[in-house]
């Protein structure tokens, strides 16, 4: 039998935290992903231990239209640089649903 995993070992943010930490590939592919489905790019940060409320922080406006990842990724390297310590995630607005269609964790900070 595999081992078992202690849930609580890993605090988990959204649903990719339960798999391994994506490559810069896979969150290219993510992120492409995201774009074709229409969804506005936005980036938020938070301290570690913060990361459990509601609210994290936003990073500048979210991304309305953007159409390359490539802007996305810098975007995501620009807020982990600034905030080097905290989580940054990436979240997928959909302007249909009015919801979140994707979230998850870029950068975790220590």
């Amino acid at each position: 039998m595999a081992e078992l995993q202690d849930y609580n070992s890993t605090p988990k943010y959204e649903t990719f935290s339960y798999l391994p930490a994506m490559t810069p590939e896979q969150v290219r592919k993510q992120i492409v992903y995201l774009i074709s489905q229409g969804w506005n790019p936005a980036i938020e940060h938070v301290e570690p231990e913060n990361a459990s409320r509601y609210f994290w922080y936003m990073w500048k406006l979210p991304m309305f239209g953007e159409q390359s990842p490539d802007v996305v990724i810098s975007e995501l390297e620009a807020c982990h640089r600034a905030h080097p310590g905290h989580h940054v995630r990436l979240i997928g607005y959909d302007n249909f649903s009015q919801s979140q269609g994707i979230a998850f964790v870029v950068y975790r900070g220590r």
